[in-house]
């Protein structure tokens, strides 16, 4: 799955092209999974998913690292930052049988503001007005998504932001370990995790699938992983205040792949909400790259 980083390389356009190729994965994730979660229950789909994931690794890293992956200097927080992902996963795969892919998407494009959040109290950064405004901007977005009051909203439709919370815990833990363990020894833990409580969990609601369904759900792990390994690789290439507002692309990719799969098409509330959101994420992005650029005082 290609070479470890040796160090930051300047190379925008790749990194830009690297982050639109990831889109279409992840929207073919994510639409596959919403065509699956008419048949099959949630736990089983992200089961699929994560076991996949698992092979995948194995098959990446076991034969040359073997047991090493597993050798974390902070495994208390790879735990947590594993517990974080599998919920995210399952919560936002239970969110595809209640709301169309794309509102599911757009919502969940909130995780870096509440990284921002959770980034005072738990990693004791500073947060400016600007980006606090900002992170306000973005939740006024996820209502124009959801439409509280009106006839298109449901309780379940606040499981996007739940799947976006546990994300960004994910996210916030993921800082933490970085400096500590190798990004193959986080992304092991991440699919060994998620598998082990996602194993112990859908034997509850196993629903016996068929063949068609078992390669949909090798599908959904097959592109979830390629998309993210694509995202890890791009931010190789390019600053994160870069590369944030190409990833929105994933929102309109979603809603293509969608419409050719599912003959959805998505409204225009939606598509306000989503550009809200986005418009929010990127000037945070911006605020941040602002202040870790800030000399500090001696």
């Amino acid at each position: 799955m290609g070479q470890p980083a040796t160090g930051h390389q300047e190379r925008p356009g790749r990194g830009i092209l690297l982050v639109l190729l990831s889109t279409l994965f992840l929207a073919s994730s994510d639409v596959a999974a919403k065509h699956l979660s008419a048949s099959l229950p949630a736990l089983q789909i992200a089961w699929m998913r994560y076991a996949t994931f698992t092979l995948i690794m194995i098959s990446a890293f076991g034969a040359t690292r073997g047991a090493l992956t597993l050798r974390s200097r902070r495994p208390g927080l790879q735990l947590l930052r594993g517990l974080g992902m599998v919920g995210s996963a399952i919560l936002f795969i239970s969110s595809l049988g209640i709301l169309p892919v794309a509102d599911a998407t757009a919502i969940s494009f909130i995780s870096p503001i509440l990284v921002t959040g959770l980034s005072v109290p738990l990693l004791g950064e500073r947060v400016g007005p600007r980006a606090w405004a900002a992170a306000f901007l973005g939740f006024a977005g996820v209502l124009v998504v959801l439409r509280p009051g009106q006839g298109a909203f449901q309780l379940g439709a606040v499981l996007p932001v739940l799947a976006a919370l546990c994300w960004a815990c994910a996210l916030v833990a993921t800082r933490r370990v970085a400096a500590d363990d190798s990004a193959q020894t986080t992304m092991t833990y991440s699919a060994l995790v998620g598998l082990v409580i996602l194993t112990l969990l859908v034997p509850l609601v196993w629903t016996p699938p068929g063949a068609a369904q078992v390669l949909t759900g090798a599908f959904i792990g097959f592109a979830s992983t390629t998309g993210h390994w694509l995202v890890a690789q791009a931010y190789r290439f390019a600053d994160a205040s870069r590369l944030a507002p190409i990833s929105f692309a994933q929102i309109a990719a979603v809603s293509v792949v969608a419409y050719l799969v599912l003959g959805a098409v998505p409204d225009v509330w939606t598509w306000a909400g989503a550009g809200i959101i986005a418009g929010s994420a990127v000037v945070m992005a911006r605020e941040g790259r602002r202040a870790t650029s800030r000399p500090t005082a001696s």
